[in-house]
Formats: structure tokens, sequence, C-alpha cells
């Protein structure tokens, strides 16, 4: 079917309809489904580019045309995410509701810069991050705003512990200036590099950025920790900012924020809790506990695109000083002026970061709590716990396999180690082990270095994996593991 479009407005309504209806049944069909295609793209490097013109076109394309590109040429260059053996990373999801709201969203296309441009997005966003908080646990007086991702989450925590210092950086900036000492932050040696970026952007310098050693379990060491920072002092350097992380990025381990939380009383540091992954968890009433110490944070993180099931991107960052956050970032030019903003009365969100367009990300997330719930959202995540909890047991039980980490939450560190073997081949082997059963197109898993090990990494987190695709990513890799060691 052809339709024309016209040279001047939108789309026909009569069209937009049909074509909605039809990509919401692609969607419905392809969530249904998704094991029917490899989870792994199996694009080689600018196939795709090569099979799309050069130049732009001049003159109209039909829709028709434009959804048979997108199935036959982008579609096989896509990695599928959603698909229910996504196990590498952390697994994530864009969820029905989810996308529903992405929908809606995409619709009223508001920028929720200023309380006035949409106070629904802002007031949805204060009453969204606040449900999150108590499904979290943690306390009231906690103030929410959200982030595209974690890493933007981190950084803003960064340059909100610096304006903290009131050294007058946000004037006069950092560069020249004799009457500042250098600052110093610290992170293990398993934090998210993100936080690292962080510094490099804020102009700190990756030199102070303090990497404290972890233990045999992957966590900061907290001794280490209040080491470095009296070592600091001692130097002329200015400790301010550190980060304890509930869920790192390699074994999901869960530092003793607690402990980090007494040493940075102590030092007058700004304490911020990465649980950006692990942090979600903690809506199991059981796993509660994951977040201990962060209620003492002066800012946290937590990612429900991650293991929340709202389409990616939606960082939350929460904060017990929204007022210095304020401070670090607010600008306010005189077309950006509000009767609203000049009397304190509304919240105006571009106050509270760097960018000053914002999405109405919150509405996507509301429509996830309200439709699965507090409980079903519960269910849904300690179902995931146990799968992982089964697949290293599975692990433990197998001869010629090892865990090489804790495993808290649903994300599983281990690799192949048959006894005909020996340790200087491992790497070698768990590297080739992962890429055949990656090619497979069946599951798609990642890898980590641990000690010097090449670790696998099985991380469980679409909604829709089931203990069946958990059962046959363990048996290809026991499979595959027995193909590679065939002569």
């Amino acid at each position: 079917m052809s339709h024309k479009l016209p040279q001047t407005g939108d789309m026909n309504p009569n069209d937009f309809r049909q074509y909605g209806h039809q990509i919401v049944d692609w969607i419905a069909d392809y969530l249904t489904h998704p094991e029917q295609y490899p989870v792994l793209s199996r694009s080689q490097p600018g196939e795709i580019k090569s099979q799309l013109p050069a130049t732009p076109p001049a003159q109209p394309e039909t829709m028709d045309r434009i959804l048979a590109d997108f199935e036959n040429i982008l579609l096989p260059g896509v990695t599928h995410w959603n698909h229910p053996s996504f196990f590498a990373y952390f697994g994530i999801t864009g969820s029905m509701p989810g996308i529903l709201g992405e929908m809606l969203m995409a619709a009223l296309n508001v920028n929720a810069m200023l309380w006035k441009t949409s106070p629904a997005a802002t007031e949805l966003e204060d009453v969204a991050l606040d449900w999150l908080r108590q499904m979290l646990g943690l306390p009231a007086g906690l103030d929410g705003v959200i982030m595209d991702t974690a890493s933007i989450s981190s950084m803003i925590a960064i340059a909100a512990a610096r304006e903290a210092l009131d050294l007058d950086v946000r004037r006069q900036g950092l560069a020249g200036r004799a009457d500042l000492p250098r600052l110093r932050l610290y992170v293990s040696d398993q934090t998210h590099s993100s936080v690292e970026k962080g510094a490099i952007t804020l102009g700190l310098g990756q030199e102070n950025v303090v990497k404290i050693p972890s233990n045999a379990e992957f966590q900061m060491q907290v001794d280490a920790l209040e080491t470095a920072v009296q070592s600091d002092i001692a130097a002329g350097y200015r400790p301010f900012f550190v980060c304890a992380t509930v869920g790192t990025t390699s074994t999901t381990s869960i530092d003793p924020v607690s402990e980090i939380a007494a040493i940075a009383q102590k030092h007058n540091l700004w304490l911020h809790v990465d649980g950006a992954y692990g942090g979600m968890a903690a809506i199991v009433p059981e796993m509660r506990g994951v977040l201990d110490g962060a209620e003492e944070a002066d800012s946290i993180v937590v990612n429900p695109h991650k293991w929340l099931f709202t389409p990616i991107d939606l960082s939350v960052f929460y904060t017990r000083h929204p007022g210095v956050v304020k401070r670090a970032f607010s600008l306010v030019p005189d077309y950006l002026r509000t009767a609203e903003g000049d009397a304190a009365a509304v919240k105006n969100l571009m106050d509270y970061g760097v960018q000053l367009g914002r999405r109405f990300r919150a509405l996507k997330l509301w429509m996830v709590i309200r439709t699965y719930g507090q409980d079903g959202l519960a269910a849904r995540l300690r179902e995931h716990i146990r799968l992982g909890q089964q697949f290293a047991n599975w692990v433990d039980a197998a001869s010629n396999f090892e865990r090489l980490a804790p495993t808290p939450f649903s994300t599983v560190c281990f690799r192949a180690c048959p006894d005909s073997v020996p340790e200087t081949a491992l790497n070698e082997l768990n590297e080739q082990l992962m890429t055949a059963v990656n090619e497979t197109g069946e599951i798609y898993l990642s890898h980590t270095n641990l000690s010097g090990k090449f670790t696998l990494r099985l991380a469980i987190g679409n909604i829709r994996t089931a203990e069946r695709h958990v059962a046959h990513a363990w048996a290809l890799l026991q499979e595959t593991l027995t193909g590679l060691q065939q002569p």
C-alpha cells in the first residue's frame, strides 16, 4: 500500500493510526518470541552502513519501505538486549508497560526543564521517585532527580561534593589558583570507571582518583581507605569524596557501606553510594540489608533501567543535600525565569544537573510501578536471584567449572577449569569458550578479569528469563567445553 505524504504538515493521521497498529503488533510479536533472533548480532563492521544510502532522500519515502528496511537491514545489526538469554553485562528489560510509557512520552514530546513547561512531568517525577525511595527502604528526606545514566548521576555527586567545600570553584574555577589544595576522591579498584571519568570531566585529574584495594571478596578494604585519607591529609591534600558500591560491575560485590560511612563522617567526606545495579534488590524485603549504611550517604544512585524493567535510559539520583546540588548547577538566564521559580514555589529540574532539556522519563517508571506493583516487582527480582543462585550451585557442583566471586545477587562469575588443562592455558580456553557459545546466537555472555583470570559473567535480569533459559545456558557451556577439549 502506498501513502503519499503532503509537501507540508505532518503525516496523515489515518496513516499514522494504521502504521501505529502495525508497529505495536510487531512489538508484541517480538517480545512474545524474541528467541527467533540470535542474541548477539552477527553483523560485520560496516555491513549495515554499506546497505544504507550515503545521501539523504530528496523526496518522501513510504512507511512501508522504511519499515521493510528496518526489518531487512537494521534488525540483523541489533543485539537483542530484550532476549531472555541475554546474560552479558547486566541483563535489562524494556517491559511492555515501560514501552507504552515511552510511546506516550514521545507523543507528548514535552521538555520538562521548568515546572511551568510541564507541571505534570516535574510533579510526577517527585511522586514516582518517592515511591521508589519507599520501596527501597531509604529514609525520608532524600530528594530525587532522574538522570539518563549512573555515569551522569555519579558525576553530579562529585560536582556537588566539590561545591559543598565552599571553595568558590563555581565562580573562579580550579585552574591557576594557588589558594586551592589538591582535591582527592576515593574509589575501590572495583568501582565503575564512570566515577573516574567524572573526575576527569570536572577537571580533578586522574592522579587524584585514589583507588583503594579490595579484599578477596572484591570489597573495598576499609583500613586501606583510612590509611589513604590520613596520608593525603598529611601531604597537604584535601580529601572530599568517597564512593561505596552496592553491586560492583565486575562481580556485584557489596562494599561495607556502614564502615565507609564512618570514615566519611570522621573526615568530612561526601559519601556517594553507587547502587546502580545492586541497590534495586532492596525492593525484595529479605534483601533490604544490601543498602545497610546507605541511609548515611550524601547521595545515592539506582538504575531502574538496569533491574526494574524500565526501558533505558532512566537513572535515579537521590541526595540529602538538594540545595548544594542546585547551588552547583543552577544558572537561570532571563528567558528561563518564571514567577513560580522566582518565588521558589516549585522545583525546576534544570537546576539539578548539566542538561537543560529533560524528557518526561518519570512517566514510564510510574507506569511500570503501577502495572506490576511493589509485590510483583519484588517477586520478579526474587526469581532472578533464585535463578542466579541455582546457576552458581551448578557451577559449584561441577568438577570442570569453578566460581571466582561471591554471588550476592543474580550475576555469577565463573570459569571452566578442567583438570586436563594447565592454569597457564585457562585464560585462552575460557575466552574460546565464551566466543564459541556467543557465536551460536543462543546465549550471550560477557567477561571480566579477576586477579588475572579470564572470568565469564552470566547476569540474569530480563523479565522474560525463565529457568529453562538458564538451564540451556549451562548445558550449552558444558557441551561446548567438551567440544573444545576434543582433539
